[in-house]
């Protein structure tokens, strides 16, 4: 009996969806088409994007595009966007984001992504910093 418990904990702890390496290239996927989105002013494509925990904070996509564009400006409105480091935990993965504003102002955006239980995975929070600011 002991045995079986043991083997179904095992089963289970490998079929769990979990990130890999090579989901990194998914993530900033993600984060790419959101950052594409608000380009457009696609509120409800951006909003797509966003967790369950962030949809719930923001119950619609214009009041979130909202959000986006007076709390972080330099990801609405950029001149370049480039993928840093990435670190993958778990069903977590954290993509650091070099970002230059419509100013010129040069920014860090550290974007933390989680797997859904649909295997998609969504945008969980995003940190933002002038360059050489301390965290």
């Amino acid at each position: 009996m002991r045995a079986l418990v043991v083997l179904v904990l095992f089963w289970v702890g490998f079929s769990a969806p979990t990130l890999a390496a090579d989901d990194v290239a998914t993530a900033q996927g993600v984060i790419s088409s959101q950052a594409e989105a608000f380009s457009r002013d696609d509120a409800a494509a951006a909003y797509s994007f966003a967790a369950p925990a962030i949809r719930e904070m923001f119950p619609q996509a214009d009041i979130f595009m909202f959000m986006v564009q007076n709390a972080y400006a330099p990801i609405y409105r950029h001149k370049s966007f480039e993928f840093g480091e990435a670190r993958v935990a778990g069903d977590q993965a954290a993509q650091r984001v070099h970002i230059v504003d419509a100013n010129g102002e040069v920014w860090e955006a550290l974007y933390t992504l989680e797997r859904q239980a649909d295997g998609s995975l969504k945008i969980i929070g995003c940190v933002l910093l002038k360059a050489g600011q301390a965290v």
